[in-house]
């Protein structure tokens, strides 16, 4: 405490030296502070640029356009997609047609087969190419086939099993009454045509 007059001024003098070097430690104090900031600051980012790299963008390898099978229409509401083109010889409207098949309901649940799904034997059928005796969907999917090729095709009901003398009909009582039981719905075939016969002889008149 200044008690005398020239004390006072004294006083006056060193509180404001006393200011001065406050103020000037406070600035050294926030520079200080900013600077360790700014320091922390700058090396986290160092640290986060280093440690985690931009990735850089993925090679995408070279991607085929997938084989389509196109499919084919006919005005019966038949559909078609041929999966194997056949070398052999065409197929014709009369031609006696020995092929095998596989049957199933449009959700994929299996009816029947000419080939035995676990030896792999085939017992073929041998039919004319008449809608008098074949169902009219699958004698469109054979006519204009070749020997060897492949089908499948979606049969509507107006198009296949309108009566119980078309065919072809499995010969098993299980597998025939499933048939039957699914006349009234979409069937899919898949058709192999493995050869093409000599049409049956006209009959003799005398």
């Amino acid at each position: 405490m200044c008690l005398k007059p020239s004390d006072k001024s004294r006083c006056m003098e060193d509180a404001k030296l006393n200011s001065t070097e406050n103020d000037r430690v406070s600035t050294l104090t926030v520079k200080k502070i900013s600077r360790r900031m700014i320091l922390k600051f700058l090396g986290v980012n160092y640290m986060i640029s280093y440690a985690s790299p931009p990735l850089a963008a993925p090679i995408m390898p070279d991607m085929k356009d997938p084989e389509v099978i196109r499919t084919l229409k006919l005005p019966s509401g038949v559909r078609i997609q041929d999966v194997v083109e056949g070398e052999g010889p065409e197929a014709h409207d009369g031609d006696l047609a020995e092929f095998n098949y596989v049957c199933r309901r449009a959700n994929g649940y299996f009816v029947f087969s000419t080939v035995d799904q676990f030896s792999g034997e085939s017992s073929p059928v041998i039919l004319p190419l008449d809608e008098s005796q074949m169902i009219a969907g699958l004698k469109e999917v054979l006519t204009g086939m070749r020997v060897g090729g492949k089908r499948r095709a979606l049969i509507p009901p107006s198009a296949g099993y309108v009566n119980e003398n078309l065919k072809p009909i499995p010969e098993e009582f299980g597998p025939r009454r499933s048939l039957y039981s699914h006349a009234q719905e979409p069937l899919v075939f898949e058709v192999q045509l493995l050869k093409i016969l000599s049409p049956p002889p006209s009959p003799a008149f005398k």
